[in-house]
């Protein structure tokens, strides 16, 4: 099933059914779902659909040479391969003069590897004589930082040669429900707490019906496919996987400043910036700073990626209950009595999502939306803000709590807020929203009514 990504298939779309030439660029980390997006595009349409490899210049030529036959011969036995790029690439401006084509370069960054000229070839044959033609090109590819720099940034042979692009991001927490319709909404606020909203997480998941059973059988199980995910992707993006997973593992037990982290690795504290550099641009790690200050000493580091955070936060730690296939008799007390606690970070995120997406009406026009922390002067002690949003014009912000724990929240939260809000100081007045997952108590669902404060409950979220 195809789900989710509507949007850019109309655009795509729309670009095809204007009849000039195109070049698309989609991005986007691994198993987001833009080879997906891009079958499902190319279905019904003429389409020379060819998947790079991390291999040689000439096994890669050997594979375009491969798809092009499969266009002009389909289920022939054997085929003619092409001598050079130069060769290949001239028989797919062939047959885009015949009729309106498709022609897809997926993985794109391996054929630059194979190919360093490539980028050029292209930019020439652009210039030259696709851009009066009626192809329709596609560069795919995972490594943003590539496509970023290499496809899309300006000292790139192909810069101004594109037509449109799409950076393709993991799905949002309403959005990771379509997959489960039938599911309660804890079961698919939970779903999204384990995958991101990456498609091919949601997929390999498989819950038909308990998340918990999903979890034994697919995760915590040693020949469940997302048991080695990390590992697997570490080992198929990166040299040093084992250094690399060290870092993860640190910012997964809490360092979360640059020295803690370096300190916990072993690292020089250089060498640890440039691996959570690599780390940030695969979409694992974010960094993160006060919304409304500047980076410095107060920038943090975290597990952007949620799949990996639920990974390193409960496989590592049971690791010998799932190795002997004991992990169903502790999987009560060592997993699901954790997961209110590990779902606290994924609610703020969900609770954002809200305000950005959902919310039907919102106080104040936001240009910024994050978390902020700091000191409280007149109590001595460090504050932090789930929720601070920032006006487009004016001084007024939006201040707000998450709550993910099975009791109702009451007023004490109220004027936690109010009180958080003087040590923040910034704004003349002060908008109050308070997320929570169960409900509110009869005191301060009063305070709701009185328009002293928004109250939105999970159900208020998938409604």
């Amino acid at each position: 099933m195809f789900y989710c990504r509507e949007n850019e298939l109309n655009k795509l779309n729309k670009r095809y059914a204007g009849g000039q030439f195109e070049c698309m660029v989609i991005y986007g980390r691994r198993r987001v779902g833009k080879t997906a997006l891009i079958s499902e595009f190319c279905k019904d349409k003429p389409t020379v659909f060819f998947s790079a490899l991390d291999s040689t210049e000439q096994e890669n030529l050997e594979t375009l040479s491969r798809a092009i036959a499969a266009y002009e011969r389909p289920g022939a036995l054997s085929f003619p391969w092409f001598g050079s790029y130069e060769d290949a690439l001239d028989e797919i401006s062939r047959l885009s003069e015949e009729k309106r084509i498709v022609f897809v370069i997926d993985e794109y960054p391996y054929l630059a590897k194979a190919k360093p000229s490539i980028s050029s070839i292209l930019q020439h044959l652009i210039d030259h004589r696709w851009s009066s033609s009626k192809l329709f090109v596609i560069l795919c590819g995972s490594s943003m930082s590539f496509m970023e720099n290499q496809v899309l940034g300006h000292e790139s042979p192909l810069y101004g040669r594109r037509s449109g692009q799409f950076k393709i991001e993991a799905l949002n927490y309403r959005e990771t429900a379509v997959f489960h319709p039938e599911l309660a909404d804890e079961d698919n606020a939970l779903i999204y707490g384990i995958t991101g909203g990456v498609p091919h997480y949601i997929n390999k998941l498989g819950v038909r019906g308990s998340v918990d059973d999903a979890l034994l059988e697919n995760l915590f199980d040693r020949s469940g496919y997302l048991f080695e995910e990390p590992e697997n992707l570490l080992k198929q993006e990166l040299r040093e996987p084992a250094v690399y997973n060290s870092v993860i593992k640190a910012i997964a037990e809490g360092a979360s400043r640059l020295n803690e982290i370096a300190t916990r690795t072993g690292l020089e504290t250089g060498p640890c910036a440039k691996y959570i550099r690599v780390l940030t641009e695969l979409g694992i790690v974010k960094k993160e700073t006060p919304i409304t200050e500047k980076p410095g000493k107060k920038t943090i580091y975290l597990l952007a990626d949620n799949f990996f955070r639920f990974w390193y936060r409960f496989v590592p730690q049971n690791i010998i209950a799932v190795n002997s296939g004991r992990i169903g008799k502790v999987y009560e007390q060592a997993v699901k009595a954790q997961l209110s606690d590990y779902m606290g970070l994924t609610f703020e995120t969900m609770s954002r999502q809200y305000l950005l997406y959902y919310a039907e009406e919102l106080p104040i026009s936001l240009t910024d939306l994050g978390q902020w922390w700091g000191n409280d002067p007149q109590n001595r002690c460090q504050v932090q803000i789930d929720i601070v949003g920032c006006p487009a014009e004016g001084n007024e912000y939006i201040i707000g709590s998450c709550k993910y724990k099975k009791e109702k929240v009451g007023t004490d939260e109220l004027e936690l807020l109010k009180e958080y809000s003087r040590a923040f100081g910034k704004g003349s007045r002060y908008h109050y929203y308070i997320f929570s997952k169960n409900g509110f108590t009869e005191g301060l669902s009063e305070a709701g009514k009185k328009g002293m404060v928004t109250l939105v409950t999970l159900r208020d979220m998938y409604r």
